[in-house]
Protein backbone atom coordinates (compact mmCIF):
# COMPACT_ATOMS: atom_id res chain seq x y z
CA UNK A 1 0.00 0.00 0.00
CA UNK A 2 1.62 3.60 -0.84
CA UNK A 3 0.42 6.57 0.85
CA UNK A 4 -0.93 9.91 -1.35
CA UNK A 5 2.06 12.28 -1.23
CA UNK A 6 0.35 15.55 -0.60
CA UNK A 7 2.55 16.73 2.44
CA UNK A 8 1.46 20.44 3.66
CA UNK A 9 -1.98 20.38 2.23
CA UNK A 10 -4.18 17.37 4.36
CA UNK A 11 -7.21 18.12 6.03
CA UNK A 12 -7.94 17.10 9.55
CA UNK A 13 -11.28 15.87 8.44
CA UNK A 14 -10.76 14.08 5.32
CA UNK A 15 -9.79 10.23 4.79
CA UNK A 16 -6.02 10.84 4.74
CA UNK A 17 -6.10 13.39 7.73
CA UNK A 18 -8.27 10.85 9.88
CA UNK A 19 -6.08 8.10 9.14
CA UNK A 20 -2.93 10.36 9.69
CA UNK A 21 -3.95 11.07 13.73
CA UNK A 22 -5.26 7.08 14.05
CA UNK A 23 -1.50 6.12 13.63
CA UNK A 24 0.28 8.59 15.21
CA UNK A 25 -2.03 8.91 18.57
CA UNK A 26 -2.15 4.77 18.22
CA UNK A 27 1.95 4.52 18.18
CA UNK A 28 2.80 7.92 20.41
CA UNK A 29 -0.05 6.73 22.76
CA UNK A 30 1.75 3.20 22.72
CA UNK A 31 5.16 4.83 24.22
CA UNK A 32 3.30 7.25 26.23
CA UNK A 33 1.01 4.25 28.06
CA UNK A 34 4.56 2.17 28.65
CA UNK A 35 6.14 5.49 30.06
CA UNK A 36 3.45 5.07 33.04
CA UNK A 37 2.37 1.74 32.70
CA UNK A 38 5.23 0.56 34.69
CA UNK A 39 4.43 2.62 37.21
CA UNK A 40 1.94 0.63 38.92
CA UNK A 41 3.53 -2.67 37.64
CA UNK A 42 6.77 -1.59 39.67
CA UNK A 43 5.82 -2.91 43.13
CA UNK A 44 4.83 -6.42 41.65
CA UNK A 45 7.76 -6.14 39.76
CA UNK A 46 10.15 -5.57 43.06
CA UNK A 47 8.05 -8.83 44.84
CA UNK A 48 8.93 -11.17 41.95
CA UNK A 49 12.34 -10.06 41.71
CA UNK A 50 13.41 -9.25 45.42
CA UNK A 51 14.31 -6.08 44.22
CA UNK A 52 15.53 -2.71 45.62
CA UNK A 53 14.38 0.46 45.17
CA UNK A 54 17.22 1.46 43.02
CA UNK A 55 16.46 -1.66 40.56
CA UNK A 56 12.79 -0.12 39.96
CA UNK A 57 14.28 2.93 39.35
CA UNK A 58 16.52 1.60 36.20
CA UNK A 59 13.21 -0.32 35.49
CA UNK A 60 11.78 2.82 34.28
CA UNK A 61 14.68 5.13 33.64
CA UNK A 62 16.51 2.33 31.43
CA UNK A 63 13.64 2.89 29.12
CA UNK A 64 13.48 6.74 29.82
CA UNK A 65 17.00 7.65 29.42
CA UNK A 66 17.68 5.50 25.89
CA UNK A 67 14.71 7.45 25.28
CA UNK A 68 15.74 11.17 26.13
CA UNK A 69 19.33 10.27 24.74
CA UNK A 70 17.95 9.52 20.96
CA UNK A 71 14.92 11.53 20.70
CA UNK A 72 17.18 13.76 18.64
CA UNK A 73 19.05 11.56 17.17
CA UNK A 74 15.51 9.88 16.10
CA UNK A 75 13.84 13.48 14.92
CA UNK A 76 17.34 14.22 12.97
CA UNK A 77 16.92 10.43 11.17
CA UNK A 78 13.54 11.63 10.02
CA UNK A 79 14.84 14.48 8.52
CA UNK A 80 17.48 13.20 6.53
CA UNK A 81 15.97 9.71 5.70
CA UNK A 82 12.08 10.61 5.45
CA UNK A 83 9.96 10.85 8.53
CA UNK A 84 7.35 8.14 7.59
CA UNK A 85 9.83 5.27 6.97
CA UNK A 86 11.93 6.57 10.08
CA UNK A 87 8.89 6.03 11.95
CA UNK A 88 7.56 2.66 11.12
CA UNK A 89 10.88 1.16 11.80
CA UNK A 90 10.44 2.76 15.28
CA UNK A 91 7.22 1.30 15.44
CA UNK A 92 7.92 -2.34 14.65
CA UNK A 93 11.50 -1.85 16.94
CA UNK A 94 9.20 -1.34 19.72
CA UNK A 95 7.15 -4.06 19.14
CA UNK A 96 9.88 -6.30 19.46
CA UNK A 97 11.10 -4.67 22.56
CA UNK A 98 8.05 -4.70 24.11
CA UNK A 99 8.01 -8.87 23.91
CA UNK A 100 11.08 -8.99 25.55
CA UNK A 101 10.46 -7.28 28.18
CA UNK A 102 7.10 -9.15 28.52
CA UNK A 103 9.54 -12.45 28.44
CA UNK A 104 12.33 -11.14 30.46
CA UNK A 105 13.52 -13.52 33.21
CA UNK A 106 15.36 -11.57 35.46
CA UNK A 107 15.25 -7.61 36.77
CA UNK A 108 19.06 -7.09 34.42
CA UNK A 109 17.58 -8.74 31.56
CA UNK A 110 14.19 -6.66 32.24
CA UNK A 111 15.99 -3.23 32.25
CA UNK A 112 17.61 -4.40 29.33
CA UNK A 113 14.83 -4.76 27.40
CA UNK A 114 13.25 -1.78 28.54
CA UNK A 115 16.44 0.15 27.18
CA UNK A 116 15.63 -1.31 23.82
CA UNK A 117 11.76 -0.29 24.17
CA UNK A 118 13.36 3.57 24.44
CA UNK A 119 15.30 2.96 21.48
CA UNK A 120 11.94 2.39 19.31
CA UNK A 121 10.46 5.11 20.81
CA UNK A 122 13.15 7.39 20.24
CA UNK A 123 12.98 6.66 16.92
CA UNK A 124 8.74 7.39 16.56
CA UNK A 125 7.91 9.72 19.06
CA UNK A 126 9.53 13.01 17.20
CA UNK A 127 7.74 11.53 13.71
CA UNK A 128 4.38 12.03 15.26
CA UNK A 129 4.46 15.86 15.77
CA UNK A 130 6.91 16.10 12.70
CA UNK A 131 4.58 14.58 10.20
CA UNK A 132 1.47 16.12 11.99
CA UNK A 133 3.33 19.26 10.86
CA UNK A 134 4.46 18.49 8.05
CA UNK A 135 1.33 17.06 6.77
CA UNK A 136 -1.45 19.12 7.70
CA UNK A 137 -2.09 22.33 6.01
CA UNK A 138 -1.50 25.31 8.19
CA UNK A 139 -5.21 26.11 9.37
CA UNK A 140 -5.89 22.50 10.99
CA UNK A 141 -2.47 21.81 12.61
CA UNK A 142 -3.61 23.37 15.82
CA UNK A 143 -6.53 21.17 15.89
CA UNK A 144 -4.93 18.42 14.73
CA UNK A 145 -2.10 18.86 17.29
CA UNK A 146 -4.71 19.90 20.47
CA UNK A 147 -6.59 15.86 19.28
CA UNK A 148 -2.91 14.64 19.53
CA UNK A 149 -1.49 16.34 22.82
CA UNK A 150 -5.22 15.35 24.47
CA UNK A 151 -5.41 11.55 23.55
CA UNK A 152 -1.28 11.65 24.05
CA UNK A 153 -2.15 12.76 27.34
CA UNK A 154 -4.96 10.23 28.23
CA UNK A 155 -2.55 7.11 26.77
CA UNK A 156 -0.03 8.57 29.86
CA UNK A 157 -2.69 8.73 32.08
CA UNK A 158 -4.36 5.88 31.18
CA UNK A 159 -1.45 3.60 31.95
CA UNK A 160 -1.70 3.36 35.67
CA UNK A 161 -5.07 2.33 35.15
CA UNK A 162 -4.56 -0.94 32.79
CA UNK A 163 -1.73 -1.78 34.08
CA UNK A 164 -3.39 -2.02 37.65
CA UNK A 165 -6.09 -4.22 36.04
CA UNK A 166 -3.60 -6.26 34.24
CA UNK A 167 -0.57 -7.08 37.12
CA UNK A 168 -3.54 -7.90 39.44
CA UNK A 169 -5.90 -10.09 37.52
CA UNK A 170 -3.35 -11.22 35.00
CA UNK A 171 0.84 -10.77 35.07
CA UNK A 172 2.76 -7.19 34.67
CA UNK A 173 4.28 -9.10 31.91
CA UNK A 174 1.01 -8.77 29.52
CA UNK A 175 1.33 -5.00 30.84
CA UNK A 176 4.41 -4.78 28.29
CA UNK A 177 3.29 -7.14 25.73
CA UNK A 178 -0.02 -5.70 25.40
CA UNK A 179 1.90 -3.16 22.82
CA UNK A 180 2.23 -5.60 20.10
CA UNK A 181 -1.33 -5.49 18.42
CA UNK A 182 -1.44 -1.72 19.06
CA UNK A 183 1.92 -1.40 16.78
CA UNK A 184 0.85 -3.75 14.47
CA UNK A 185 -2.51 -1.34 13.84
CA UNK A 186 -0.45 1.76 13.82
CA UNK A 187 1.71 0.04 10.99
CA UNK A 188 -1.04 -0.62 8.96
CA UNK A 189 -2.59 3.01 9.09
CA UNK A 190 0.95 4.39 8.15
CA UNK A 191 1.19 2.29 5.79
CA UNK A 192 -2.11 3.62 3.81
CA UNK A 193 -2.57 7.00 4.62
CA UNK A 194 1.33 8.76 5.78
CA UNK A 195 2.84 10.86 3.66
CA UNK A 196 6.69 10.51 3.13
CA UNK A 197 8.09 14.06 4.24
CA UNK A 198 11.59 15.25 4.81
CA UNK A 199 14.20 18.37 5.34
CA UNK A 200 15.65 18.81 1.89
CA UNK A 201 18.68 21.32 3.77
CA UNK A 202 19.69 18.48 5.94
CA UNK A 203 23.37 17.19 6.20
CA UNK A 204 24.42 13.89 4.46
CA UNK A 205 24.86 11.95 7.85
CA UNK A 206 23.25 12.65 11.30
CA UNK A 207 25.42 13.99 14.13
CA UNK A 208 26.48 10.73 15.49
CA UNK A 209 29.42 12.38 17.74
CA UNK A 210 26.50 14.76 18.91
CA UNK A 211 24.49 11.50 19.66
CA UNK A 212 27.14 9.67 21.65
CA UNK A 213 28.18 12.88 24.20
CA UNK A 214 24.29 13.46 24.82
CA UNK A 215 23.71 9.90 25.88
CA UNK A 216 26.84 9.13 27.75
CA UNK A 217 26.00 12.33 29.62
CA UNK A 218 22.63 11.05 30.77
CA UNK A 219 24.08 7.90 31.25
CA UNK A 220 26.50 9.38 33.72
CA UNK A 221 24.47 11.85 35.55
CA UNK A 222 21.70 8.88 35.71
CA UNK A 223 24.06 6.14 37.27
CA UNK A 224 25.73 8.99 39.78
CA UNK A 225 22.40 10.49 41.00
CA UNK A 226 20.85 6.74 41.45
CA UNK A 227 23.82 5.20 43.33
CA UNK A 228 24.46 8.53 45.21
CA UNK A 229 20.76 7.79 46.37
CA UNK A 230 21.15 4.32 46.94
CA UNK A 231 24.54 4.66 48.80
CA UNK A 232 25.11 8.36 49.42
CA UNK A 233 27.92 10.59 47.76
CA UNK A 234 30.73 8.80 48.39
CA UNK A 235 33.75 8.82 45.55
CA UNK A 236 31.75 6.39 42.51
CA UNK A 237 28.62 9.08 42.32
CA UNK A 238 30.17 12.05 42.60
CA UNK A 239 33.15 10.93 40.09
CA UNK A 240 30.22 9.97 37.55
CA UNK A 241 28.23 12.48 38.14
CA UNK A 242 30.95 14.79 37.86
CA UNK A 243 31.61 13.20 34.17
CA UNK A 244 28.05 13.42 33.31
CA UNK A 245 28.58 17.78 33.55
CA UNK A 246 31.77 17.77 31.53
CA UNK A 247 30.08 15.39 28.81
CA UNK A 248 27.10 17.73 28.51
CA UNK A 249 29.27 20.71 28.05
CA UNK A 250 31.36 19.07 26.00
CA UNK A 251 28.42 18.36 23.89
CA UNK A 252 27.18 21.89 23.94
CA UNK A 253 30.64 22.83 22.44
CA UNK A 254 30.82 20.05 19.82
CA UNK A 255 26.89 20.99 18.37
CA UNK A 256 27.97 25.20 18.65
CA UNK A 257 30.67 24.04 15.80
CA UNK A 258 29.24 21.57 13.12
CA UNK A 259 27.34 22.69 10.46
CA UNK A 260 24.32 20.35 10.84
CA UNK A 261 24.36 19.71 14.60
CA UNK A 262 22.23 16.63 16.05
CA UNK A 263 20.42 20.22 18.50
CA UNK A 264 20.59 23.07 16.55
CA UNK A 265 21.36 25.72 19.25
CA UNK A 266 20.40 29.10 17.47
CA UNK A 267 16.66 27.21 18.14
CA UNK A 268 17.06 28.62 21.53
CA UNK A 269 17.78 32.02 20.73
CA UNK A 270 14.13 32.72 19.92
CA UNK A 271 12.93 33.18 23.21
CA UNK A 272 10.11 31.52 22.87
CA UNK A 273 11.29 28.27 21.80
CA UNK A 274 13.73 29.05 24.66
CA UNK A 275 10.94 29.43 27.27
CA UNK A 276 8.50 26.64 26.49
CA UNK A 277 11.06 24.10 26.93
CA UNK A 278 11.99 25.49 30.26
CA UNK A 279 8.57 24.92 31.12
CA UNK A 280 8.58 21.70 30.19
CA UNK A 281 11.42 20.81 31.64
CA UNK A 282 9.91 21.95 34.73
CA UNK A 283 6.39 20.96 34.24
CA UNK A 284 7.27 17.05 33.01
CA UNK A 285 9.74 16.51 35.91
CA UNK A 286 6.99 17.54 38.83
CA UNK A 287 4.28 15.26 36.67
CA UNK A 288 6.48 12.19 36.27
CA UNK A 289 7.57 11.91 39.45
CA UNK A 290 3.78 12.33 41.16
CA UNK A 291 2.35 9.84 38.72
CA UNK A 292 5.12 7.39 39.95
CA UNK A 293 5.48 8.03 43.69
CA UNK A 294 1.94 8.47 43.90
CA UNK A 295 0.66 5.30 42.27
CA UNK A 296 3.20 3.30 44.75
CA UNK A 297 2.32 5.30 47.78
CA UNK A 298 -1.24 4.54 47.28
CA UNK A 299 -0.42 0.87 47.21
CA UNK A 300 2.29 1.02 49.98
CA UNK A 301 0.55 3.57 52.95
CA UNK A 302 -2.81 3.62 51.80
CA UNK A 303 -3.18 -0.45 50.88
CA UNK A 304 -4.53 0.33 47.56
CA UNK A 305 -4.64 -3.54 45.14
CA UNK A 306 -3.01 -2.36 41.69
CA UNK A 307 -6.11 -2.23 39.83
CA UNK A 308 -7.55 0.45 42.63
CA UNK A 309 -4.10 2.46 42.61
CA UNK A 310 -4.36 2.95 38.55
CA UNK A 311 -8.04 3.51 39.24
CA UNK A 312 -7.74 6.46 41.40
CA UNK A 313 -5.94 8.24 38.65
CA UNK A 314 -8.62 8.24 36.29
CA UNK A 315 -9.78 12.02 36.68
CA UNK A 316 -6.63 13.09 34.96
CA UNK A 317 -7.57 10.66 31.70
CA UNK A 318 -10.96 11.65 31.77
CA UNK A 319 -9.85 15.70 32.12
CA UNK A 320 -6.94 15.50 29.52
CA UNK A 321 -10.01 13.77 26.98
CA UNK A 322 -12.61 16.27 27.73
CA UNK A 323 -10.08 19.37 28.14
CA UNK A 324 -7.16 19.40 26.18
CA UNK A 325 -8.75 20.21 22.61
CA UNK A 326 -10.27 22.88 23.86
CA UNK A 327 -7.39 24.28 25.46
CA UNK A 328 -5.59 24.14 22.36
CA UNK A 329 -8.28 25.50 20.37
CA UNK A 330 -8.54 28.49 23.52
CA UNK A 331 -4.67 28.97 22.91
CA UNK A 332 -5.30 29.43 18.84
CA UNK A 333 -7.52 32.19 19.69
CA UNK A 334 -6.22 34.30 22.26
CA UNK A 335 -2.87 33.50 22.70
CA UNK A 336 -0.83 30.43 24.76
CA UNK A 337 0.30 32.16 27.68
CA UNK A 338 -2.61 32.16 30.08
CA UNK A 339 -3.52 28.63 30.08
CA UNK A 340 0.21 27.96 29.88
CA UNK A 341 0.88 29.84 32.90
CA UNK A 342 -2.49 28.57 34.92
CA UNK A 343 -2.40 25.10 34.08
CA UNK A 344 1.49 24.84 36.05
CA UNK A 345 -0.50 26.76 39.32
CA UNK A 346 -3.87 24.20 39.31
CA UNK A 347 -1.21 20.91 39.08
CA UNK A 348 0.35 22.50 42.07
CA UNK A 349 -2.64 22.55 44.19
CA UNK A 350 -3.95 19.18 43.26
CA UNK A 351 -0.01 17.75 44.18
CA UNK A 352 -0.80 19.54 47.51
CA UNK A 353 -4.04 17.83 48.48
CA UNK A 354 -2.86 14.23 47.75
CA UNK A 355 -0.38 15.01 50.51
CA UNK A 356 -3.04 14.20 52.98
CA UNK A 357 -2.69 10.68 51.88
CA UNK A 358 -1.77 7.94 54.40
CA UNK A 359 -2.51 5.04 56.81
CA UNK A 360 -5.55 7.20 58.40
CA UNK A 361 -6.61 9.30 55.34
CA UNK A 362 -7.03 7.12 52.23
CA UNK A 363 -11.07 7.80 51.47
CA UNK A 364 -11.27 7.64 47.23
CA UNK A 365 -14.15 10.63 47.34
CA UNK A 366 -12.58 12.38 50.19
CA UNK A 367 -8.64 12.29 50.20
CA UNK A 368 -8.02 10.53 46.63
CA UNK A 369 -10.56 12.18 44.17
CA UNK A 370 -9.92 16.00 44.78
CA UNK A 371 -6.16 15.89 44.33
CA UNK A 372 -6.67 13.97 41.51
CA UNK A 373 -8.89 16.24 39.52
CA UNK A 374 -7.52 19.63 40.42
CA UNK A 375 -3.93 18.02 39.14
CA UNK A 376 -5.74 16.41 35.90
CA UNK A 377 -7.65 19.41 35.00
CA UNK A 378 -3.74 21.95 35.40
CA UNK A 379 -1.95 19.05 33.29
CA UNK A 380 -4.70 18.88 30.60
CA UNK A 381 -5.13 23.15 30.62
CA UNK A 382 -0.98 23.28 29.60
CA UNK A 383 -0.24 20.13 27.58
CA UNK A 384 -1.82 21.35 24.06
CA UNK A 385 -0.73 24.68 24.50
CA UNK A 386 3.17 23.90 25.18
CA UNK A 387 3.31 21.55 22.35
CA UNK A 388 1.36 24.05 20.01
CA UNK A 389 4.23 26.74 20.94
CA UNK A 390 7.48 24.68 21.06
CA UNK A 391 6.00 23.82 17.71
CA UNK A 392 5.21 26.83 16.36
CA UNK A 393 8.19 28.36 17.23
CA UNK A 394 10.32 26.13 14.92
CA UNK A 395 11.37 27.01 11.52
CA UNK A 396 8.98 24.15 8.80
CA UNK A 397 12.25 22.49 7.92
CA UNK A 398 12.99 22.15 11.48
CA UNK A 399 10.15 20.53 12.95
CA UNK A 400 11.57 17.32 13.20
CA UNK A 401 14.49 18.41 15.08
CA UNK A 402 12.03 20.58 17.37
CA UNK A 403 9.87 17.76 17.99
CA UNK A 404 12.92 15.80 18.99
CA UNK A 405 13.49 18.68 21.16
CA UNK A 406 10.94 19.02 23.05
CA UNK A 407 10.36 15.65 23.50
CA UNK A 408 13.63 15.29 24.85
CA UNK A 409 13.72 17.38 27.19
CA UNK A 410 10.06 16.37 28.69
CA UNK A 411 11.92 12.84 29.09
CA UNK A 412 14.69 14.11 30.55
CA UNK A 413 12.61 15.92 33.40
CA UNK A 414 11.05 12.62 34.15
CA UNK A 415 14.74 10.80 34.25
CA UNK A 416 16.22 12.73 36.20
CA UNK A 417 13.28 13.76 38.58
CA UNK A 418 12.78 10.29 39.14
CA UNK A 419 16.41 9.30 39.76
CA UNK A 420 16.94 12.43 42.07
CA UNK A 421 13.80 12.97 43.88
CA UNK A 422 13.23 9.78 45.79
CA UNK A 423 16.52 9.66 47.24
CA UNK A 424 15.98 13.05 48.44
CA UNK A 425 12.89 12.32 50.17
CA UNK A 426 14.49 9.36 51.86
CA UNK A 427 13.33 6.23 49.70
CA UNK A 428 16.14 4.22 49.57
CA UNK A 429 17.02 0.60 49.50
CA UNK A 430 14.02 -1.23 50.86
CA UNK A 431 12.28 1.59 52.68
CA UNK A 432 9.70 2.25 50.43
CA UNK A 433 7.94 -0.84 52.10
CA UNK A 434 7.16 0.84 55.19
CA UNK A 435 4.19 2.39 54.80
CA UNK A 436 5.10 5.58 57.10
CA UNK A 437 8.40 6.05 55.51
CA UNK A 438 6.62 5.78 52.18
CA UNK A 439 4.01 8.70 53.30
CA UNK A 440 6.91 10.49 54.67
CA UNK A 441 9.06 10.30 51.43
CA UNK A 442 6.05 11.30 49.12
CA UNK A 443 5.16 14.18 51.47
CA UNK A 444 8.74 15.85 50.65
CA UNK A 445 8.77 14.58 46.98
CA UNK A 446 5.26 16.42 46.38
CA UNK A 447 6.35 19.88 48.17
CA UNK A 448 9.74 19.93 45.74
CA UNK A 449 6.97 19.24 42.87
CA UNK A 450 4.54 22.18 43.91
CA UNK A 451 7.77 24.24 43.59
CA UNK A 452 8.64 23.22 40.44
CA UNK A 453 5.46 23.74 38.94
CA UNK A 454 5.40 27.39 40.13
CA UNK A 455 8.67 27.79 38.87
CA UNK A 456 7.30 26.63 35.27
CA UNK A 457 4.41 29.21 35.70
CA UNK A 458 6.45 31.76 36.10
CA UNK A 459 8.98 30.71 33.21
CA UNK A 460 6.11 30.59 30.88
CA UNK A 461 4.76 34.76 31.79
CA UNK A 462 8.26 35.80 31.25
CA UNK A 463 9.38 34.08 28.32
CA UNK A 464 5.81 33.30 25.83
CA UNK A 465 4.08 36.16 24.20
CA UNK A 466 0.25 36.56 25.55
CA UNK A 467 -1.40 37.07 22.06
CA UNK A 468 -2.47 35.01 19.21
CA UNK A 469 -0.86 37.72 16.71
CA UNK A 470 2.69 37.59 18.72
CA UNK A 471 2.88 34.19 18.25
CA UNK A 472 2.28 33.93 14.58
CA UNK A 473 4.58 37.13 14.38
CA UNK A 474 7.28 34.45 16.14
CA UNK A 475 7.01 32.03 13.74
CA UNK A 476 6.90 34.28 11.10
CA UNK A 477 10.78 35.17 12.11
CA UNK A 478 11.68 31.50 13.25
CA UNK A 479 10.42 30.41 9.40
CA UNK A 480 12.51 33.49 7.99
Amino acid sequence: MHAIDSPGEIPVDSTQGRGILATTVLASGMVFLDGTIANVAARQIGVDFSSSFATLQWVLNGYTLALASLLLLGGSLGDHFGRRRVYLIGIAWFAIASLGCAFAPSAGLLITARVLQGVGGALLTPGSLALIQSTFRPADRGRAVGIWSGMAGVATAAGPLLGGYLVQHVSWRLAFGINVPFAVAAILLGLRHLPESRNAAAGRRPDFAGTCLIALSLGALTYGTTVAGDRGWAALSLGVTAAGVVLLALFVLVESRLRHPLLPLRLFADRTFAGANLMTLTTYAAMSAVLFLFVLNLQVSAHYGALAAGLATLPITVLLLLVSPRAGALAARLGPRLPMAVGPLIAAAGVTLTTRIDERHHGYLLDVLPGMAVFGLGVACLVAPLTSTVMNAAPPDDVGVASGVNNAVSRLAGLLAIAVLPPLAGLTGDRYRIPADMTHGYRIAAAVCVGILILGSVVVTLTVPNSRQALEDVSDVARH
